[in-house]
Formats: structure tokens, sequence, C-alpha cells
């Protein structure tokens, strides 16, 4: 169980992950079964690999791309939201003018 509480972004530690090109920088929370993420791609950024994990995107600033496996391609711009389910598909991020994003995932998507 997760009780209620409240997320200040600004007291939450930045990690910064390289892409293929660009950076990717994360804030994480970890709850129980849950993981809560504030991430910002820097313009120009590639993924460096292809993941299989399931996630509920959601765009809150700029734009970006998700590529899947399969050659098909999704621009998703603020206000969107993509999910999938872990190993349903593999998808790739590429911002060509950088992006923030809400990102959830957890035991839920299996």
């Amino acid at each position: 169980m997760i009780p209620f509480q409240t997320i200040d972004w600004s007291n939450v530690k930045k990690e910064i992950y390289k892409g293929e090109t660009g950076e990717a920088i994360w804030q994480t929370i970890h709850l129980d079964g849950l993981r809560i993420r504030l991430v910002e791609y820097s313009s120009g950024y590639v993924a460096d690999h292809w993941c299989k994990k399931g996630h509920i995107v959601h765009c809150l600033k700029g734009s970006f791309t998700s590529k899947l496996d399969n050659k098909e391609s999704f621009i998703l711009s603020e206000g969107m939201t993509y999910v999938v389910s872990d190993n349903a598909s593999s998808h790739k991020s590429v911002s060509k003018m950088g992006v923030q994003l809400l990102i959830i995932d957890g035991d839920f998507l299996k």
C-alpha cells in the first residue's frame, strides 16, 4: 500500500544518462512496486538502447518520437500519453528539440 504523499520535484536528485547523442536527466521516486520519474531529454537526444519495459509516458513539454522495432514511429507532443506493457514492444526515444516527460512504470505493467 502506498499512503497519500506529495512529491516536491525540486528536492529530488537529478541523474544524467548519456544517450547515443544528447542526454536524459532523470528524477526518480521509488515506491512499493512503482517507479515515478520526471525525465528531460536534451535537444538531439537519441536513446542508447531499445527498451522492452512497460511504461505510462506523459509528455509535459515539447515533443519526442517513440520508435518501435517494427519500424513504426509515433510523435508525442505536449498533453499526449502512451501506454505499453512489459515485453509488448521494443521502443526507443528520440527528441530533436528537447522534451519533459512524466514516466510511470512498475509491477502493474507485467
